[in-house]
C-alpha cells in the first residue's frame, strides 16, 4: 500500500487503492485497506487528508515533511496538488503572531478545474 501511494503523484482515496491494489494482487477487501490505512496514518506513514467532500483521501508523508496542497474542483470532483512558497512564508507569518504553535497545515483551494472552466 505504501508504494501505491508513494507511486502517486497526490493523493488517492481508499477505494482507489483497492481497485489498484485488486488488479495487481486478486482480491483485497476495502476494509483491510481502511485498517492498514488508519495504521499507517497513526505511525505517521500516511497522511489523512479532508477535502471538503465527505471522502477522506490519503498520501505517503514524506520524510523530511516537504509537503503540497490541493486544489479541488466543484463540478468533476478532480484533485491536483500545487506548492507556492508565497504561501508558506505567509503561514508563517501568521504562526509568529498567533499564539499556537504549529505543527502542521493543510490548504484546499475549491473552484472550477481548467477542463470544467472550458466545458461551460
Amino acid at each position: 500500500m505504501l508504494d501505491a501511494l508513494a507511486a502517486r503523484a497526490c493523493c488517492a482515496t481508499a477505494q482507489d487503492l483497492a481497485d489498484e491494489l485488486r488488479g495487481e494482487r486478486g482480491r483485497v477487501g476495502i476494509a483491510s485497506i481502511y485498517r492498514a490505512l488508519e495504521l499507517l496514518v497513526r505511525l505517521g506513514l500516511v497522511r489523512r487528508l479532508d477535502m471538503g467532500d465527505g471522502t477522506a483521501r490519503f498520501e505517503a508523508a514524506q520524510p523530511g515533511g516537504e509537503h503540497h496542497h490541493h486544489l479541488v474542483c466543484d463540478r468533476c470532483g478532480r484533485v491536483s496538488q500545487f506548492e507556492d512558497p508565497h504561501l508558506e512564508e505567509a503561514i508563517e507569518r501568521a504562526a509568529a503572531r498567533v499564539d499556537h504553535r504549529i505543527e502542521a497545515h493543510d490548504v484546499v483551494l475549491r473552484g472550477t478545474c481548467p477542463d470544467c472552466t472550458a466545458a461551460t
